[in-house]
């Protein structure tokens, strides 16, 4: 059955025959052949959004109504949610979607029909948990690179103050990102934990006996992933009080050496008061090395706290 914005067809049967049908944005003649073909009711996109959990797991006899929000990517390569229906029964698969979804692309780009409703259902959870772990693993990846710019030795680069913020808000943008990606991928796997036990659970009277090993294992991953992004989340974290850290330290040394010259401007300052005052009588006025001493004094008087805090290691 061909759907609008999907232009091959699922399976090369009638879709009354069809064992898995995908609607992307359908349109209302769709939605009423998919309800003509299969007996489904199809879900609008609002009552997809819904976060209840008897909002995304119901089920009406034998028919199971099940939604999560999936990962889209958006035209600058964003990750975002987007809600995913699937409906489940013992003959039809049907998912239901308002954007592209790689797991569902991925899952129609394989070779053969599907043969089996409920098959098709765990595979196409297989896929898109599959494809959560590959997300995982280069997530991971770029947080070790994040880790390696953070806590790098110095470079001269460090003691410009220009080119440190940028490198600072650089890094902060980087987490942000990849804190916000390690968020959609919680969301997405929570889902999927939730409507599996819920899908086996009813289906059990006419789900094929030789799908419990996968759900029990797909089970398993989901478990270890979870897991695995927690840990994401924790490392995403302390990355980024780290680099709040660093900014904090760069504002600090930048307080320290307005502080620094103002101390040590105001002993001069001082010095070149006291000569500016306009008295009758400075003994200095006729000295033949008064112009050199108080010179002398002014810069003696601004070494002399740069000498005192090179010795305490305030500098």
């Amino acid at each position: 059955m061909q759907f609008r914005g999907r232009p091959r067809l699922l399976t090369p049967h009638p879709a009354r025959d069809a064992v898995w049908l995908d609607l992307l944005d359908g349109t209302a003649e769709e939605k009423a052949r998919v309800t003509e073909a299969t007996g489904f009711r199809v879900p609008t996109l609002d009552s997809l959004q819904e976060i209840e959990s008897s909002s995304r797991m119901s089920a009406e006899g034998e028919v199971l109504y099940l939604s999560l929000p999936a990962i889209a990517r958006t035209g600058d390569d964003r990750p975002v949610l987007t809600p995913l229906g699937i409906i489940l029964s013992p003959r039809h698969l049907l998912t239901v979607r308002f954007a592209a979804v790689g797991a569902v692309e991925a899952m129609a780009a394989r070779p053969g029909p599907p043969t089996d409703s409920f098959g098709s259902f765990v595979t196409l959870l297989e896929v898109l948990v599959d494809r959560i772990a590959d997300a995982l693993e280069r997530l991971r990846a770029e947080l070790d690179t994040l880790s390696r710019a953070a806590f790098e030795a110095e470079t001269p680069t460090h003691n410009r103050p220009a080119a440190m913020d940028r490198r600072l808000r650089r890094a902060l943008r980087a987490i942000g990102r990849t804190g916000d990606h390690v968020s959609v991928i919680r969301d997405t796997l929570l889902g999927v934990e939730r409507i599996l036990p819920f899908a086996a659970d009813q289906a059990k009277h006419w789900m094929p006996p030789e799908f419990d090993d996968r759900v029990r294992t797909l089970r398993q991953d989901i478990a270890s992933l979870n897991d695995y992004d927690a840990r994401l989340s924790d490392k995403v974290q302390f990355l980024l009080d780290a680099t709040l850290g660093f900014i904090s330290i760069e504002q600090n040394n930048t307080i320290k050496i307005l502080t620094v010259v103002s101390v040590v401007g105001i002993p001069p300052t001082l010095v070149a008061s006291i000569y500016g005052m306009n008295f009758k009588y400075m003994p200095e006025l006729d000295w033949l090395w008064g112009y050199p001493w108080g010179l002398a004094l002014i810069a003696l008087s601004a070494i002399a706290p740069l000498v005192l805090f090179r010795v305490k290691g305030w500098l």
